[in-house]
């Protein structure tokens, strides 16, 4: 066979059968049936999951290049970001070791001078970390609720603190957890002084935790934005010497008989998860006084009942003679 008949029988073998116009029209036609049957009576269901059950290997080998880029960057860049946190504590570490030897030694030697002078020697204090399971949902309480409670000796008046200064103190104690109030409540107060010059003050919750008011400051006060505030422990309620605020605004009217001083709280009182339970020495003696105010609070109550109750059976006894 030549090539011209060769070229003649393969042309005749691929214009065998329909048209290409003609397939594509009935393959078109049944796609529209296939996909109407699917829609209204879902008899593919069967035939999809099979397929996808088919052809889930061979689309997992055909993403796997890709899932193996992803998971070896990942796993280098947790590894570079775990290495580099490790040696941002390392140094960290090194830091809080040398500052702490040196308050050691300022520990040391202000005892010394302390006995020198014939010194009240400084209270010691212990220490007891709380989480904080639930915070109040009312706007207008700064109130949350620690996992501690009478069973770890908590008692009411207590001061907590964080990583950063002074959060509250315990207003509500039960046997299994504890209700703080922080220093940002509109009704709490914490006695302070300016750690550069030692002014004493009241800093005064004003229902925002990023800001505390400090009032009945004179206009001559030597007092600066970027100072800050120490807990002076007056009252002895909260221990001496935490940081509490630093100075952000001060407003010098001269309408006014006082500055208006703001100062931010150093505790992060809206992200903290964990507060230290602080107690002290004296602490017993602050139960004691608070015990002898509120029985002299109850008898005081008490008497006032008996005299209303007094005057109540004598008038009905003049009213009865009468």
């Amino acid at each position: 066979m030549n090539l011209p008949q060769v070229a003649d029988a393969m042309q005749t073998l691929f214009l065998r059968g329909p048209s290409v116009t003609l397939r594509m029209i009935i393959l078109v036609i049944l796609s529209i049936i296939l996909m109407t049957a699917d829609h209204r009576w879902q008899h593919l269901d069967t035939v999809r999951n099979t397929l996808s059950y088919l052809l889930f290997p061979v689309e997992y080998v055909v993403d796997l290049p890709i899932r193996l880029y992803y998971w070896g960057q990942q796993n280098m860049s947790s590894h570079q970001t775990l290495l580099r946190e490790n040696r941002d504590l390392k140094d960290l570490q090194l830091q809080s070791r040398v500052q702490l030897q040196k308050l050691d030694i300022l520990e040391k030697e202000n005892e010394r001078l302390r006995q020198l002078l014939s010194a009240t020697p400084k209270t010691p204090e212990d220490h007891l970390i709380a989480e904080i399971v639930s915070v109040d949902v009312d706007p207008y309480r700064h109130f949350i609720v620690l996992n501690k409670g009478a069973k770890d000796r908590v008692y009411k008046g207590q001061p907590i603190i964080d990583a950063h200064g002074v959060m509250g103190q315990i207003v509500y104690v039960n046997a299994l957890t504890s209700t703080a109030m922080l220093i940002s409540d509109v009704s709490h107060a914490i006695p302070v002084q300016i750690d550069r010059t030692g002014l004493r003050s009241v800093a005064f919750g004003a229902g925002q935790t990023d800001y505390l008011d400090l009032r009945h400051i004179p206009h001559n006060a030597d007092i600066r934005v970027g100072d800050k505030l120490i807990s002076s422990g007056l009252g002895e309620r909260f221990p001496r010497n935490y940081p509490v605020a630093t100075i952000t605004n001060i407003d010098r009217d001269t309408g006014e008989t006082f500055i208006d001083v703001r100062a931010l709280p150093m505790a992060q009182l809206d992200t903290s998860r964990e507060v230290l339970l602080v107690w002290t020495e004296n602490h017993q003696q602050i139960l004691t006084g608070m015990e002898q105010i509120e029985e002299a609070s109850d008898q005081g109550t008490a008497e006032t009942a008996d005299d209303d109750t007094a005057q109540q059976e004598s008038t009905e006894t003049v009213d009865g003679r009468e």
